[in-house]
């Protein structure tokens, strides 16, 4: 097997690598959405932090990371490499070893520029490669998963309110982002989200065109979802999908099925607007999240983290 750099002339058989992963992952997972066209691999050439596998003659696989990004994971004085879930794939038997001996020379690269935190998107039934890379010091980080919009028809006791909130409505739920700001510092997370102001959470929501679903209880919000068409992976930024990008429901009043029915709330409403599907990312390490989480969805990727020391 040669490894070489990752070029121009790499795109149009990587792309097509891309395909053919994206199809075997909807096998896996089939409420993922048919995908015709993926994003354009060009930035991913130019910055040489890539490479192609060539196995007598033909290409069987690609890695590319992006330049190197500054704080992974709110981590001061830290470089760190990235490999989204549309620039890496496999076309070879022996997927395992293939990915050991791209990762082996990408990340001389990663390494030489500075970027010692890595983390990788893998599709999540892919077994085979995830236990490669745990051989090579890496740990799960996060999941994305999906779900279709309908099939949810839980319901709360009578004392809970939902609604949808109105753009002028949004500061209200400011104080529940930053104790979700706080939950992230706890064990076993230890996630350092530092809490933001007013002013930047109203930036963050116009930027992100954000929703609000509230639940209330006594006329006071104690858990809000907030939704957007922003998503972490390419497959999230479907025209039909929308996806879970903040979740917070105040400690006394989990365990009651409240999260449950403003799940199908804001789902029975959304799908009101032309929506299919539901997407949601959070860490593997947040119990919380995960129990919730993949009681309702499906998993479509984990992320492997590993940091050189």
């Amino acid at each position: 097997m040669q490894i070489i750099d990752f070029t121009i002339a790499h795109i149009e058989q990587a792309t097509l690598i891309t395909k053919q992963n994206y199809a075997e992952a909807r096998r896996f997972v089939p409420v993922l959405p048919p995908i015709d066209k993926t994003p354009d691999l060009t930035p991913f050439a130019e910055n040489n932090f890539g490479v192609a596998a060539f196995d007598n003659g033909n290409m069987v696989g690609f890695m590319c990371s992006v330049s190197p990004v500054e704080r992974p994971f709110q981590i001061p004085d830290i470089l760190g490499a990235y490999v989204p879930l549309l620039t890496h794939g496999s076309d070879y038997h022996n997927r395992a070893a293939l990915y050991a001996s791209m990762y082996e020379s990408a990340s001389k690269k990663w390494v030489a520029a500075g970027a010692v935190n890595h983390t990788i998107v893998l599709y999540a039934h892919d077994i085979e490669t995830q236990m490669q890379f745990f051989r090579y010091r890496f740990g799960t980080h996060g999941i994305d998963a999906i779900r279709e919009i309908t099939g949810l028809n839980a319901k709360a006791p009578p004392e809970f309110q939902f609604a949808e909130l109105t753009p002028t409505e949004f500061d209200m739920v400011f104080p529940l982002h930053n104790l979700l700001r706080d939950h992230f510092l706890q064990s076993p997370m230890f996630i350092s989200f530092p809490h933001i102001t007013l002013d930047e959470f109203r930036q963050m929501n116009e930027k992100e065109n954000a929703r609000y679903f509230v639940v209330k209880s006594d006329s006071e919000i104690v858990g809000y979802m907030k939704f957007s068409e922003h998503g972490e992976t390419f497959i999230s930024r479907e025209s039909d999908m929308i996806n879970l990008c903040g979740a917070y429901l105040l400690s006394e009043f989990r365990g009651k099925g409240v999260y449950d029915a403003l799940l199908s709330y804001a789902a029975s409403t959304l799908a009101l607007d032309g929506y299919k599907r539901i997407g949601v990312d959070f860490e593997s390490f947040n119990p919380t999240a995960r129990g919730f989480w993949l009681k309702h969805f499906t998993p479509y990727t984990t992320s492997v983290v590993r940091r050189i020391s």
